[in-house]
């Protein structure tokens, strides 16, 4: 169903609906790096070396496409010794005991209780518990202690039960088509949703006191959790992601055309998405509209000089106030050129995100025999001149007359994101028109386009259809992700556009709390 069109079956909320199948989760590279971060109390980023995560619906977290390859396994490996060898350079801190107390076979037995609990996320079973001893025995045979604890430690970091968010617990009563989600497993998806990490021994308490029964319950611990300084991570990297910003890493813009672009500025880039996301979700008032309209920005040095004003040097990001032509997410210098080429702007890529991402209305690919040339950045011709063909083309103006008129309010600002007024030396011609949407209007200027955007139930249901796609690591699904969907539009709706409550409002969705029953669990 389209964000924005009311849900004429209501009534599929009622009762035990169908819920859609859960993907077996891996690990992605950022959960990876913050769970062992979390788990051993180190500052290493091994996954940063593991092959990168695929994106599938412009997330890298779609469970879909998370396969394990040979290579993974090999880097897998590699991060394991790694991270057990730097680990035990602090063992006292890893141990719940002292072997020189308790004796070192006792002390051993212990650690694989509780570290077995916090690396698998729930108790490890007697089976479990064995293989671990026997890994510490192999270690401590011709070693020492902390050698056993370090195979240990290699051991787990290596299992399914590490890697995988595994969720198997329950048994379907006759007839269900769904199962409630164990405390453990209900745990492991608020940490993961709301802190990108493992859960920690606060949270693993509250599942084992069965203090994660109902939504009450669920939903203050959640509010806890995003007070959390770890909330602002996992946020950061939705949002990240959502705007295309891992492009950052790899963009590649001419040294002729953008002498002021350098690895400062890309730094400066990279570090004001989340300055600015902390900014409106934890200072702020939360709105989307702030999110979209606010003339702020969060400038280290170098990205200070693109934005033509003055902060003090170094290269943390300063809270700045910007001219009135600056309009929130929309105008920051990152997005702003990932969203272009290297040598120019891109009215076709700026458009089609707000088509794809803010609308949830992503154009079809070109016909296999569109001329996708780019037109060259010619001295003395706009754009607007160079992509005229878009509206001429019979075979281009269905797609591109979505898409074009709302890239060209953003011409004012160049492929690295510099305000700009002429181009060609000519004034620049930023208006434009949006269509096909519930705010449909001429605006001049990415400030107009972003309050048109702001007033938009179309925007706000398409942000929430991503934070669930985001959240539930898997495509939606249009007849069984409909009530939860709904919920979570609706909750977004009724705060005014509260970001918060839009992230907290999956957490309380049947979709969240149960999985599908499975084939094989089907008694004939």
């Amino acid at each position: 169903m389209p964000p924005g069109t009311p849900d004429p079956n209501a009534t599929r909320c009622e009762g035990a609906t169908p819920i859609a199948p859960t993907p077996l989760r891996r690990l992605t590279r950022f959960e990876y790096n913050n769970t062992v971060q979390d788990l051993l109390g180190v500052t290493l980023t091994p996954a940063d070396q593991f092959p990168p995560d695929e994106i599938a619906g412009g997330f890298n977290n779609n469970a879909a496409v998370l396969t394990v390859s040979s290579l993974h396994a090999e880097k897998y490996a590699e991060a394991a010794e790694l991270l057990a060898a730097e680990a035990v350079k602090n063992l006292s801190a890893l141990l719940p005991c002292d072997p020189a107390t308790v004796g070192e076979a006792a002390c051993a037995e212990r650690f694989v209780q509780t570290f077995g609990r916090r690396a698998y996320r729930r108790p490890i079973t007697a089976e479990e518990s064995d293989r671990l001893m026997r890994a510490y025995t192999a270690g401590r045979t011709d070693g020492t202690f902390a050698e056993g604890i370090e195979v240990v430690i290699r051991y787990a970091l290596q299992s399914p039960a590490f890697l995988y968010r595994i969720e198997s617990s329950g048994t379907p009563a006759a007839g269900e088509q769904r199962i409630r989600l164990s405390q453990y497993e209900i745990a492991t998806r608020l940490s993961y949703l709301l802190w990108g990490s493992m859960p920690d021994d606060a949270l693993l308490a509250a599942a084992e006191a069965g203090e994660l029964s109902t939504k009450e319950q669920i939903a203050n611990r959640a509010r806890t959790m995003l007070a959390d300084p770890r909330a602002r991570r996992a946020a950061a990297e939705f949002f990240r992601q959502w705007l295309n910003l891992g492009k950052l890493d790899t963009m590649v813009k001419s040294a002729s055309a953008f002498p002021l672009f350098d690895e400062a500025v890309r730094a400066g880039m990279k570090a004001e998405t989340q300055a600015f996301i902390e900014h409106v979700l934890w200072s702020g008032d939360r709105q989307l509209t702030t999110l979209l309209t606010a003339p702020v920005g969060f400038a280290n040095e170098a990205l200070a000089r693109l934005y033509g004003v003055t902060v003090p040097a170094g290269s943390s990001p300063s809270l700045v106030e910007l001219p009135p032509e600056r309009s929130g997410i929309l105008t920051m210098p990152g997005f702003l050129a990932v969203h272009a080429h290297p040598d120019q702007t891109s009215p076709v890529l700026r458009g089609k995100f707000v088509r794809e991402k803010l609308l949830c209305q992503p154009p079809p690919p070109p016909p296999p025999d569109a001329n996708v040339t780019l037109p060259p950045a010619e001295s003395g011709t706009s754009a607007r001149a160079r992509f005229t063909a878009h509206a001429t083309d019979p075979s281009c103006a269905g797609c591109h007359r979505l898409m074009d008129p709302i890239g060209f309010a953003f011409e004012n600002f160049d492929a690295i994101g510099a305000y700009r007024a002429t181009e060609g030396g000519e004034p620049i011609d930023a208006s434009g028109e949006l269509v096909q949407t519930d705010v449909d209007d001429t605006f001049v200027g990415v400030r107009e386009l972003a309050t048109l955007l702001a007033q938009s139930q179309m925007v706000r249901d398409c942000l929430a259809t991503q934070w669930f796609r985001f959240g539930s690591g898997r495509f939606d699904d249009e007849e069984r992700d409909a009530c939860a969907l709904g919920q979570i539009r609706d909750a977004f709706s009724a705060s005014g556009g509260d970001l918060m409550e839009m992230m907290l409002a999956l957490t309380q969705t049947d979709t969240f709390l149960h999985r599908p029953v499975l084939a094989e669990e089907v008694t004939p």
